[in-house]
């Protein structure tokens, strides 16, 4: 297809090298909308409640080496582990320099999408304006909705979703309890245990927390040298190594893990144990009735709570899809292949719908860049698509815990090797001349 007009939802971090890979590829005539003033996404921190935005204290939990684009690496001075101010500022960079803000129309929502004949794509925008394009990629994240646990019973405190945390501040002399074991769940622990009375964090399931540093290095550096050891032997060592470094997770009264490191998405946090060893979060099972502000757990504690927050994850929604056209709201399992190609829709990308056991940022770009190549002709999608669609997600349920919070999840260096062996020899480098299509 000669000059294809292409739509990206979401300036994002997905969003922004969707953007620049489709340029550097030659596709040119590219609309990206933005619901923001500016690119980052979620990165973007409010102190009010509005998109779905970083908490004030928050840094990644990938370090920087294994985080970057493929092609633009974070500032040497940046320390291992950036805060989302650096983030953000990496990102801006990120599209200045591959000159991405052009193409990005800001404050901008796309209210529907939908297919029509000739599998093209009618775009209705927040200001009713209407635009048909050629291709439809999706990269406006899945941390938009927020998924509420079922509550046993009428909690009269205040409840909120870790969604709408932003700082400990309004927690100063209260009691807490957070929800939920995360990633989002112990930085809210840890960060709201500095100002509350008491604070305490209940888990359902056993959980691996895993410190961000093995042996003075970031620890998935460490993971990554271990990836041509043979699956059964590194399951070994990398739960040797957790062994090593934290003991039992019993010590911290907390439920010890029965499976595989790598079958669960893992929590990197460094203060979590320690502050429970210090007696400032307390750990708790999961929940068994509410009444009033008093909460009695599945071992028979019962205990006052002022405040609870949910860490309980989030839905996979698209808003501007029409249900009956695509609903993964609750889905187990998402059928796509390499997690972005639809077998049913040529025509419709996801990029940086992934729960990977690292960073999404460089999968987003070795995503984009197939997508783009596929657009620009060099690249082939598979013809038999629904079957390999279909074995990805049965390998995915045999290799990760049944959870809706799994529904994406890939291990990260397999996945960014599968997809990087469908780029094309003849993709394009980064160049600041047109490349013809």
């Amino acid at each position: 297809m000669k000059n294809p007009r292409v739509c990206v939802i979401g300036a994002g971090c997905s969003g922004i090298t969707a953007v620049k890979n489709l340029i550097q590829a030659g596709v040119t005539n590219v609309t990206c909308f933005e619901k923001n003033d500016q690119v980052g996404g979620n990165w973007i921190f409010t102190a009010g409640e509005s998109h779905s935005s970083v908490c004030e204290t928050t840094h990644i939990i990938s370090s920087k080496k294994m985080s970057e684009y493929l092609d633009f690496p974070m500032p040497e001075e940046y320390p291992d582990y950036p805060s989302h101010r650096q983030v953000l500022a990496y990102f801006q960079a990120y599209a200045q320099h591959f000159g991405v803000e052009k193409y990005i129309r800001f404050n901008t929502s796309v209210v529907k999408a939908e297919k029509t004949d000739g599998e093209k794509w009618r775009i209705t925008l927040s200001g009713g304006e209407m635009q048909v394009f050629d291709f439809l990629l999706v990269a406006n994240g899945h941390h938009a909705v927020p998924r509420h646990p079922d509550l046993p019973g009428n909690f009269t405190g205040e409840y909120l979703h870790s969604h709408s945390y932003k700082t400990n501040r309004p927690f100063e002399g209260q009691r807490v309890l957070v929800l939920g074991a995360g990633n989002s769940g112990c930085d809210c622990a840890v960060e709201i245990s500095r100002v509350a009375q008491f604070t305490a964090i209940s888990l359902r399931s056993p959980q691996y927390i895993v410190p961000k540093f093995f042996m003075g290095k970031p620890a998935d550096t460490f993971n990554a040298t271990m990836m041509f050891v043979p699956k059964f032997l590194r399951e070994k060592l990398l739960k040797l190594s957790l062994r090593i470094q934290i003991g039992s997770y019993r010590s911290y009264g907390l439920p010890e893990p029965d499976f595989p490191v790598t079958s669960s998405h893992p929590t990197m946090n460094s203060e979590l144990l320690y502050k429970i060893r210090h007696g400032d979060v307390h750990p708790r099972r999961g929940i068994s009735n509410i009444e009033g502000k008093m909460v009695e757990f599945k071992d028979g504690k019962r205990e006052e709570f002022d405040v609870i927050v949910a860490a309980t994850g989030y839905k996979i929604k698209f808003p501007f899809f029409e249900k009956s056209f695509l609903d993964w709201e609750d889905a187990d399992r998402i059928t796509l292949y390499l997690r972005m190609l639809h077998p049913e829709h040529p025509s419709l990308f996801f990029i940086g719908l992934t729960q990977p056991q690292g960073c999404i940022w460089p999968l987003s770009d070795i995503q984009s860049k197939y997508v783009a190549n596929l657009i620009a002709g060099r690249a082939k999608r598979p013809d038999n698509l629904k079957i390999l669609a279909e074995q990805e997600t049965r390998e995915i349920a045999r290799e990760f815990l049944k959870a809706k919070r799994h529904a994406i999840e890939v291990h990260y260096h397999p996945y960014f090797n599968k997809v990087k062996k469908h780029i094309p020899a003849n993709a394009p480098a980064w160049t600041d001349e047109p490349v013809a299509v």
